[in-house]
C-alpha cells in the first residue's frame, strides 16, 4: 500500500491538493485530461497530470473531476514554493511557457546525478577508484597516485551523500531555501 502513495502534501509543496470548486467561485468547467491512473491514500486520490509539465496531483476527498477545480494552498512556510508549482502547472495546462524550477540548479542536479550514481555503485559493490573512473574518467583518476588523490575524497563524499539523499534528504530538495 505504501508504494502506492506518492508524497504527502505537507511534505512536498510540488504536489497540488485540488478540490471541487464551491459553484460561486467559477462558471468555467473543465476536466483534467491526461491524469495517470489514480491512487487512492487516506489523504484522497493522487494522480500524474502531464499536459505540458508533470504535476502530482491530489483530489481531496468529495473532489469531483468532472466539475471546476480549486487549489489549496495552507499558509504555511511552504506558501511560496506551493504557489510557483501551481502556476507552473498553470501555464503547462494552458499552453503556455513555463518558468524554469527554481529549486535546483543545474549544477546541483549535476551533483545529485553523480551522489546516486556513485552510491548505486558502491552498493553494488564497486570500488571508490571504479566509481572515479566512471563518473570522472579513466585518464583523469590515473594522473595522480589513487591514495592521495582529491577524486578519492570526491567519490567518497559522493557515496555518503547519495545514502544521505536515500535515506530521506532528498525531501531538502523540495523546498526553497529561505533568503535572510
Amino acid at each position: 500500500m505504501a508504494q502506492d502513495v506518492f508524497w504527502s502534501p505537507l511534505v512536498d509543496p510540488a504536489v497540488l491538493a485540488l478540490t471541487s470548486a464551491p459553484d460561486y467561485l467559477s462558471l468555467e468547467s473543465a476536466a483534467l485530461a491526461g491524469l495517470g491512473r489514480l491512487r487512492e491514500s487516506p489523504q484522497g486520490s493522487h494522480a500524474i497530470h502531464d499536459n505540458g509539465i508533470p504535476t502530482q496531483l491530489l483530489f481531496l476527498p468529495g473532489s469531483e473531476g468532472t466539475r471546476s477545480l480549486a487549489a489549496v494552498i495552507p499558509l504555511d512556510s511552504q506558501t511560496l514554493g506551493r504557489v510557483e508549482a501551481l502556476v507552473r502547472f498553470w501555464r503547462g495546462h494552458n499552453k503556455r511557457p513555463v518558468p524554469p524550477e527554481t529549486r535546483v540548479t543545474a549544477q546541483q542536479r549535476r551533483r545529485l546525478r553523480l551522489m546516486i550514481q556513485a552510491a548505486d555503485g558502491r552498493m553494488n559493490g564497486a570500488s571508490y577508484r571504479e566509481i572515479a573512473a566512471v563518473c570522472y574518467g579513466i585518464e583523469r583518476v590515473g594522473t595522480n597516485p589513487w591514495k592521495t588523490s582529491s577524486l578519492r575524497d570526491a567519490v567518497i563524499g559522493l557515496v555518503k551523500g547519495g545514502a544521505a539523499m536515500i535515506g530521506g534528504g532528498y525531501l531538502q530538495l523540495l523546498r526553497h531555501r529561505r533568503r535572510a
